[in-house]
């Protein structure tokens, strides 16, 4: 079946998370995707455990669950770019390529005769992504920039927590590298434009991309509260800035969310508790009453969904139309049977584990639906198929690398 980029060839340049998110995500979309890494090595993240991959006998491996969760259908191929034969395969497969992504500091490839201006010359359609902590000006541009330390820096923690003064209060990170997710999808967009406008004039060019613009950007409504009112947010624990009520709550067993998010559902919930006169009141009857009356209307409503069990409020509320449902461990997740009908997870054969699971794109096409037939590779898996086939080098050719170190 053709797919959507069956017709793009990606030279992944990038290590660790935010760039291979983004080759992942053109590997899932039928791109061609070229993994580079250093021979002996590879990407930082395959020593990233436990825990690791177990191999069909289920002895533990030392490919590391956090590789195989950004490199999916990926090729590897092994090279050293600091050698010069190192760098004449990069360019002559760069040539080959519509994308590279890279992840090196600023400038970091220009001594190896491999940043834009250089590639520019052999491939001038090439589309070359840069993705930087900080971007490629700036007086931050030479910093290292971590996801941890973008997520402080952009603001995302300064909302992310319970408040200062309640027990366990102050800023938190995400759970998950947000700030490096978040970065390879706009690459991922960034790079698909770039294309379109390459196919309009026939020109590539250099995208940058940087962790800390993309989290401010990330910031969305939070942002935007505070650029219209001059107030900078903070922590407010599991409540919601602009809507009231929208938090967790603890029922008689367990704790659900409730996530109201118009007036006409606080009355269904109002009617479900038997409290139709919290709707009536002038305070309450409104988001922006409730928002104002936050500290009054929470306790009430605390003592109100303690009253019953989770299983009582998700039954009920569900029937009239108002969001409520219960936090889940991963466990519970990939067991809810909503995530097992929507084929959220999904196997792919690897020629180690024999079968491994995967989580599958979230993009549901009509005509062109993904598929999964390509894991992560084993480091270097690809080398010699990639240079003979798409270099059309000998095999003497790849030998005479392969004894010199290079590949």
């Amino acid at each position: 079946m053709t797919k959507p980029l069956d017709h793009i060839r990606v030279l992944d340049m990038s290590r660790i998370l935010a760039g291979p998110w983004a080759g992942q995500t053109f590997a899932d979309l039928g791109a061609e995707v070229i993994k580079i890494e250093r021979p002996g090595a590879g990407d930082d993240t395959r020593g990233w455990g436990p825990p690791f991959m177990a191999d069909k006998d289920g002895n533990e491996t030392d490919e590391a669950a956090y590789f195989l969760s950004a490199n999916r259908g990926k090729k590897s191929v092994t090279v050293d770019i600091t050698q010069p034969e190192g760098q004449d395969i990069i360019r002559r497969l760069a040539a080959k390529s519509d994308v590279l992504i890279e992840n090196y500091k600023v400038g970091g490839l220009k001594k190896y005769g491999l940043d834009y201006e250089s590639l520019k010359a052999v491939n001038p359609g090439l589309v070359y992504c840069s993705i930087t902590g900080f971007g490629q000006t700036g007086p931050y541009s030479n910093r290292a920039g971590y996801d941890f330390l973008i997520q402080a820096m952009g603001g995302l923690m300064s909302v992310t927590g319970e408040r200062e003064d309640k027990p366990g209060g102050g800023p938190q990170k995400i759970g998950v590298a947000l700030s490096d997710i978040l970065t390879g999808l706009y690459t991922t967009i960034a790079a698909l434009s770039a294309l379109a406008w390459r196919d309009k004039t026939g020109h590539g060019q250099h995208v940058d991309m940087a962790l800390l613009d993309v989290t401010v950007a990330a910031m969305a409504n939070q942002a935007m509260n505070y650029l219209v009112s001059g107030k900078a947010p903070t922590m407010m624990g599991n409540s919601h800035p602009n809507i009231v009520p929208y938090e967790a709550y603890k029922a008689a067993d367990d704790y659900i969310i409730l996530a109201v998010g118009n007036d006409g559902q606080f009355r269904r919930f109002c009617e479900v508790a038997e409290r139709v006169d919290l709707a009536d009141d002038e305070r309450f009857a409104t988001n922006r009453g409730r928002v104002m009356n936050r500290d009054v209307l929470g306790p009430i409503l605390n003592e109100l969904i303690e009253s019953k069990p989770r299983t009582f409020w998700l039954a009920e509320l569900e029937k009239v139309g108002v969001p409520c449902g219960p936090i889940n461990n991963l466990q519970q997740v990939f067991d809810d049977p909503h995530i097992e009908a929507r084929e959220v997870r999904r196997e792919v054969e690897h020629p180690v584990a024999g079968t491994l699971p995967t989580v599958a794109n979230p993009i549901r096409y009509s005509d062109s639906p993904i598929e999964y037939e390509a894991p992560p590779p084993v480091l270097g898996q690809h080398t010699d198929d990639v240079l003979r086939d798409l270099l059309d080098m000998s095999e003497e050719e790849v030998s005479a690398l392969r004894d010199g170190g290079i590949l």
